[in-house]
């Protein structure tokens, strides 16, 4: 089997049935795509920093990345103009902060103790397990609080402190629970869990002049011109999608020259999201004509998928891909297993989100774990925080000890690697906010994330986290192809590409569901 991996434009439309779609594949990145396309043993795209084997390597790698943000930053003048109208960074990055709201206060939520930060998500119902994300987030921070990690360069030391709310993965929840935060706490800023929520807040938040780190993969964050205020935390899903579609296109003729490839796609704009883009690649592709493709859909609150499962199996897939996530990923495992696709389809995929042994492990889909041997996952360069393998990594060791401290079991769940990542990140960037001139503001902690460029370690190495103003609006771009091993119970990695800054901006238009 030959490994595929690269990036891709934020390419969407569509809908979760059959039919066309108005997305189309961004060509410079299917170009990268296809150059960096390797063979069974991983390889890297550009060059990475090696990664630190202690944690005092780490803080000193960090200080040095930070202090280059902040020369960079200042050398160049950006930040909020002295008539305080106008915000500037990188690439012509540009927000008209008159056009904010006449009672806008650039330093809302932070006191001379304290910076406030709201985060709905996702803490019951059968998404539940999504908790790790707001849950392991805020263990980091209160855990670098504690530490007086954030003392700016006046001396001035505040802790984090965040207010949390469940959504339920409801959307109807999600828009009330962001008016509470932003109008009653009066946060400095906002972490929204869900692209559906996402997709109904960030127009509020934006014309408010609100921060807003979205921890979803919807090709819609990628708006720094629409949308200044409203930053990506992982990769996207169109990026993954093409990956798929790159992978069945490579392997086709081994698989005898034509292939059926049967999706289960998630009712909502997360799911619409992967179905859209994956459709747009294999109608542009040049084996389109040898390509079926087949989907059945499951709404976010169902219990079981069986039924669909069946459905699909029945059709003989020769690629299978789950394009949902939460119970549903481990579900798929063992229904695939039961159904007879294990066994007939030549590639079965998990999605990203679901990236880690307490999705797939023997401990969840039972036995020798020999249900999940083989099944393949475009990863998002994520470390799976859970398995063994990384039981000497100096950083994943640490942050299981934070988590562990803040009574949360890190073998639960797959989500509090999410959450620690997205700790961190935040704690980076109000770290090189507090060291600009004005100190911790929203405009200082925006240009920080729009000039990211420090050495993530929940990711593994040779994929690159940063940001650059207009030009690149999406912080992580790479991606690992990998295959599960139950006899190792672990990811194995078979490709790693890196492409930062290749995926076009996305301008999202609600109405015809696509970039504009």
């Amino acid at each position: 089997m030959f490994a595929v991996g690269g990036l891709v434009a934020a390419a969407c439309g569509g809908d979760d049935g059959g039919g066309g779609t108005a997305a189309s594949v961004d060509d410079g990145v299917r170009e990268g795509v296809e150059s960096q396309i390797g063979g069974s043993t991983a390889t890297t795209g550009g060059e990475a920093k090696p990664h630190p084997t202690t944690m005092e390597g780490w803080e000193a790698l960090w200080a040095e990345e930070r202090a280059a943000m902040v020369a960079h930053i200042t050398e160049n003048g950006w930040g909020k103009s002295a008539d305080g109208t106008t915000l500037t960074g990188p690439e012509g990055y540009t927000v008209d902060l008159s056009a904010c709201p006449a009672e806008w206060s650039d330093t809302e939520g932070v006191t001379d103790t304290g910076i406030k930060l709201g985060w709905p998500s996702v803490l019951s119902g059968p998404q539940g397990d999504f908790a790790g994300w707001p849950l392991g987030g805020t263990a980091m921070l209160e855990h670098y609080s504690a530490e007086g990690y954030f003392t700016d360069a006046e001396g001035q030391t505040r802790n984090v402190t965040v207010e949390i709310r469940d959504d339920g993965y409801d959307t109807a929840k999600t828009i009330p629970l962001i008016d509470e935060l932003i109008d009653s706490e009066r946060v400095f800023g906002t972490a929204t869990g869900i692209s559906p929520g996402g997709l109904n807040t960030y127009d509020k938040l934006n014309a408010r002049c609100i921060p807003q780190f979205i921890h979803t993969g919807h090709p819609a964050w990628g708006d720094p011109v629409n949308h200044p205020w409203t930053t990506n935390m992982i990769l996207s899903y169109s990026t993954e999608a093409v990956i798929w579609g790159a992978f069945i296109e490579q392997n086709i003729d081994e698989w005898g020259g034509q292939a059926k490839v049967a999706g289960l796609v998630m009712s909502n704009d997360f799911g619409k999201a992967y179905n859209d883009s994956l459709r747009a690649y294999i109608e542009e592709s040049p084996r389109a004509a040898d390509i079926e493709y087949v989907t059945e859909s499951i709404e976010p609150s169902a219990p079981t998928i069986k039924d669909q499962m069946t459905t699909l199996a029945a059709q003989q897939p020769d690629v299978f891909i789950a394009m949902t996530t939460g119970t549903s990923c481990t579900q798929a495992i063992t229904e695939a297993a039961e159904n007879g696709m294990k066994e007939e389809a030549k590639a079965l995929f998990q999605p990203s989100v679901c990236k880690s042994s307490s999705f797939i492990g023997k401990d969840k889909v039972g036995g020798d774990g020999s249900l999940a041997d083989g099944w393949w996952i475009v990863g998002g360069g994520l470390k799976d925080f859970n398995a063994e393998a990384f039981d000497d990594d100096a950083w994943v060791v640490w942050a299981r000890e934070v988590l562990t401290g803040a009574g949360y079991d890190y073998r639960t769940s797959a989500n509090y690697t999410q959450g620690v990542a997205l700790g961190w990140q935040l704690a980076q960037a109000l770290k090189v906010a507090g060291e600009l001139p004005g100190g911790v503001t929203r405009s200082n902690f925006n240009v920080a994330l729009r000039t990211m460029d420090m050495t993530n370690p929940a990711l593994v190495e040779g994929v690159k986290f940063n940001m650059n103003g207009n030009a690149d609006a999406y912080i992580i771009e790479g991606a690992d192809l990998s295959q599960w091993s139950s006899a190792d119970q672990r990811w194995e990695v078979q490709t790693i590409v890196e492409l930062s800054g290749e995926s076009d901006n996305c301008a999202w238009d609600p109405a015809a569901g696509v970039c504009g």
